[in-house]
């Protein structure tokens, strides 16, 4: 039987007023910010965090809700939980995961405002000859 690693701490909740970001920021910081969004790269992660927008699910229920294998859904939660993105928690035989860092919501908002804004923008563009 596989154990899970330690419980580590829920992540502290946002300050008020976020400390400033020096500018220009150095290779090291450039390249942390990059490893983030990777892990934001791929399509079943973003379709697991919409579904953790809902509320704690088992690694069950997200294969159900889905409709990926449990393989692909575990291998996924993994790179999740490892960029401290969310929680574990286990009861029983099964794990439930939940987000644990409150910036998902307000970063796939803006990104979805992104798109939504450029769709409306192509709307209006013609093609013609």
């Amino acid at each position: 039987m596989k154990t899970l690693p330690a419980k580590r701490p829920k992540s502290p909740p946002p300050s008020p007023t976020p400390p400033p970001v020096p500018s220009p920021l150095g290779r090291d910081d450039l390249e942390r910010i990059a490893e983030i969004f990777r892990v934001f790269s791929e399509a079943t992660r973003l379709a697991i965090l919409q579904a953790l927008r809902e509320g704690e699910r088992s690694v069950n229920e997200l294969v159900e809700q889905l409709g990926t294998t449990q393989a692909n859904i575990s291998k996924q939660l993994r790179v999740l939980y490892d960029a401290r993105l969310l929680a574990r928690s286990k009861r029983g035989t099964q794990v439930f995961y939940s987000i644990d860092d409150e910036m998902i919501s307000p970063l796939c908002e803006l990104v979805c405002g992104k798109l939504n804004r450029d769709a409306t923008r192509n709307q209006f563009l013609e093609f013609s000859i």
